[in-house]
């Protein structure tokens, strides 16, 4: 149609963000694999959460995001997406206590703290009490790291 009463249709899509999508290799980008073993927890957290802010999906990990009904196919890839970057950057046995049906990102993220304060916490003590016991010589603490250690669980 033409003339004054002619009207156009607009369809308009809300803008998609498929940058996260172009992540083949979380490991670049989060150098270090997470275990319970290493003490690593606070190191790659901070790894995590600055890879997730950059590429649009961290409210999958605080729960600043959620889906509605209009977005939700999108917002549950977005999500099992950075179900599959926690995956790719944990441990074997980590992934064996973490893999759950059904679980969301926060989830994930949610357990994994959970596992590493009470680890830490659990060490903290356990170190305390070898201390006390004498289990530890003086050349262990300035020799071994030990009291680094010790800091690093206070």
């Amino acid at each position: 149609m033409s003339g004054p009463l002619a009207t156009a249709t607009v369809t308009t899509t809300a803008p998609t963000n498929d940058k996260p999508y172009g992540i083949a290799q979380i490991r670049a980008y989060v150098p270090i694999q997470l275990d319970l073993k290493k003490l690593n927890y606070d190191v790659w957290r901070e790894l995590f959460e600055t890879h997730c802010s950059s590429f649009g999906v961290l409210g999958h990990l605080n729960r600043s995001s959620a889906p509605s009904p209009d977005d939700e196919k999108q917002w549950k890839e977005r999500d099992d997406l950075v179900k599959m970057w926690i995956y790719g950057t944990v441990s074997e046995q980590l992934l064996d206590t973490i893999l759950k049906t059904k679980s969301t990102a926060r989830d994930l993220w949610l357990t994994l703290e959970a596992l590493f304060r009470d680890n830490k916490e659990a060490q903290s003590i356990q170190y305390d009490n070898d201390r006390q016991m004498g289990k530890f010589g003086p050349e262990d603490s300035q020799h071994s790291g030990f009291d680094k250690t010790y800091s690093d669980l206070a």
